[in-house]
């Protein structure tokens, strides 16, 4: 009798983990290598779960896909361990009967994979060929995080092949996708996109997944799955391990029974002692045909709070728009930025924006900064967010952090590396990239967390990417801008730039886009620091006209400050025509400087109206 025949009248004990039991050998490397290095090792383990009395094993192939595999150098050998891992399962399996799942690992997480959806499918197909010419009772999906990766997976293999194919997504909250798709219809739109098995694994212990599973209905002609893991992860002695009795998991199956599940297995931490226990509590139950759903009172996401000013790329689409770099200090007295502060507002600039630790050195926080601009001074802050800093954890509570005090204009950076500054020997994070941290932001716009947890209201920021001009190929900076734009962008702000011809080849190469950018203009106070930027800081490039004429200036400092401000109205007379934001980087402190380029602008705005209202009265 097939599987499908099987769960009309049963429930089936599938079996529990691989990697965990791997792990507790002291195996810590490529657990799919083992299907070619270390056969008996996966055969014995099959034969464990068999004999605790699990119905139905899966292959060692979680992780059987070039791109995974890529990470140990084994993206040529899919073939060969794919073919493996069927032949070991179906050998383990052949005495007793027992169905052999062929298991496809999901790619996406909330880290979307550099590969293209269309590549996924690719790899996806080739590791499915492979499992399928060994004859597997079915194809489990598992671990999918990312629905549209599961759904268009679902969708090739359904046009492939008539074998089960059982889809499980995976959440970070009960209940809930980390796209913010409900549960029950997740698995309703996966039945109808093909799935004969449709459920959920990983991640979440027995009490999360039961208590995800109340709130979705049965399917009409699927039937659900249901693969928890042991518990909630803990460390102990550095090493991850999984705080669950196997006799509680047990009798977890039987609530899971209740909530329909009809194909039981576990995840994550569990061993054949969990899978012991779950067939002796449900073994020879049937499964249930109805069932009361729990229906939850809906999340009412708030919209956000209307702003008090436009939005900076909406009036830097039609007027002058100025923002102003004043890095926080490095030491603890805030006055003189204050000060300065103060000063710029006063002048008439649109928002003081501040790094998120430049250059790699610590400063004074700028979420704190900013909230005393805003809520002490009446200052508009604009608040830069690394990716280097904080993970994914950081990120999001740093966010939340923002919305609440009311600071919605934000720039997504990925941040100088921590080998550049104060600290070399400190971690740099990177669990996201500034493309992905954009997209989360503008999950939060839609009152979704990175997670998929509703957040009761939306955010509302204005999100501003980072634009590198100075390089040797400018169309493949452009590409990237467009790549930020779809990721959600609002506006950019560009690198300082030196020569009127770059300011012309950025517009010429720009105009197409409806994305505002704000032209970086920063001027040069002596020659030391004119080749300190040139040669030392990334995405700083300075012309030699400006070198050679910061080097005229000798070490006479009133010289070299007038030359690097006139350096800086002469790009400002081209910047100005081409585009309505500018941004000014304030160099070492010297916010005077920005002070005289604030009012140059305002001169030059001033005239371009007057000579506009000349026009129109000869006319």
């Amino acid at each position: 009798m097939g599987l499908l025949d099987e769960l009309k009248t049963r429930i089936l004990t599938a079996d529990g983990a691989m990697g965990t039991l791997l792990y507790s050998y002291g195996i810590e490397y490529c657990n799919e290598e083992l299907n070619l290095q270390r056969p008996e090792i996966i055969e014995k383990i099959h034969q464990e779960y068999i004999q605790a009395g699990a119905d139905i094993i899966q292959t060692n192939t979680y992780g059987g896909n070039a791109l995974k595999l890529a990470r140990y150098g084994l993206e040529h050998q899919v073939k060969e361990i794919n073919e493996s891992a069927i032949r070991i399962a179906k050998r383990a399996a052949a005495p007793g009967g027992q169905f052999v799942f062929g298991t496809i690992g999901g790619i996406r997480g909330i880290r979307k994979s550099d590969a293209t959806l269309q590549e996924i499918i690719t790899m996806v197909d080739q590791q499915a060929g492979y499992l399928l010419a060994g004859d597997p009772d079915a194809l489990l999906l598992e671990t999918y995080y990312d629905f549209e990766e599961l759904a268009e997976t679902l969708i090739h293999l359904r046009k492939v092949t008539d074998v089960p194919l059982i889809a499980q997504v995976s959440m970070h909250e009960p209940g809930i996708l980390q796209n913010g798709l409900a549960l029950n219809d997740a698995l309703h739109q996966l039945e109808e996109l093909g799935a004969d098995i449709v459920g959920v694994n990983c991640r979440l212990g027995p009490h999360h997944t039961i208590q995800a599973l109340e709130e979705v209905s049965l399917p009409k002609k699927a039937y659900l799955s249901a693969y928890p893991n042991a518990s909630l992860l803990d460390l102990e002695n550095g090493r991850v391990v999984y705080e669950s009795e196997a006799d509680y998991f047990g009798r977890a199956g039987l609530l899971l029974r209740e909530e329909g599940a009809r194909l039981i297995g576990g995840c994550c931490g569990t061993t054949p002692k969990h899978i012991e226990a779950l067939k002796k509590r449900i073994g020879n139950l049937k499964p249930i045909t109805e069932k009361e759903v729990v229906r939850k009172k809906p999340i009412v996401i708030r919209e956000a709070e209307a702003l008090e000013e436009a939005q900076l790329h909406e009036k830097a689409k039609t007027e002058r728009t100025i923002i102003v770099e004043l890095d926080t200090p490095k030491h603890l007295d805030i006055t003189k930025f204050i000060e300065g502060s103060k000063a710029l507002s006063a002048a008439g600039v649109d928002a003081v924006t501040m790094a998120d630790n430049s250059l790699a050195s610590p400063r004074v926080s700028n979420l704190a900064m900013g909230a005393i601009l805003k809520h002490q001074e009446q200052i508009r802050p604009l608040a830069h967010i690394t990716c280097r800093d904080r993970n994914l954890i950081g990120l999001q509570s740093h966010l939340m952090g923002l919305d609440a005090l009311g600071i919605h204009d934000i720039l997504a950076v990925t941040g100088d590396p921590t080998k550049v500054g104060d600290f070399p020997g400190a971690t740099s994070v990177y669990d996201v990239s500034s493309l992905e941290l954009i997209q989360l932001i503008k999950k939060l716009n839609e009152g979704i967390s990175f997670s998929g947890k509703l957040l009761r209201k939306k955010a509302n920021f204005s999100v501003a990417a980072a634009f590198n001009p100075n390089v040797r190929v400018l169309d493949r900076a452009v590409s990237r801008l467009e790549k930020k734009i779809e990721s959600g962008a609002d506006y950019f702000i560009s690198q300082p730039v030196y020569t009127k011809e770059k300011i012309i080849e950025i517009y010429e190469a720009t105009k197409h886009l409806d994305t505002p950018i704000f032209l970086g203009v920063m001027p040069l106070t002596s020659i030391r620091s004119a080749e300190f930027l040139h040669n030392e800081v990334p995405g700083i490039k300075l012309s030699e006209d400006a070198l050679e004429r910061m080097r005229a200036c000798g070490d006479d400092k009133d010289w070299a400050s007038a030359e690097g401000i006139q350096i800086a109205k002469e790009l400002i007379d081209t910047a100005a025509k081409l585009f309505n934001g500018i941004y000014l980087i304030t160099p070492f402190f010297r916010y005077d400087m920005s002070l005289e380029l604030i009012d140059y602008i305002r001169q030059l705005d001033r005239q371009k109206e007057s000579d506009r209202s000349h026009v129109q009265t000869a006319n």
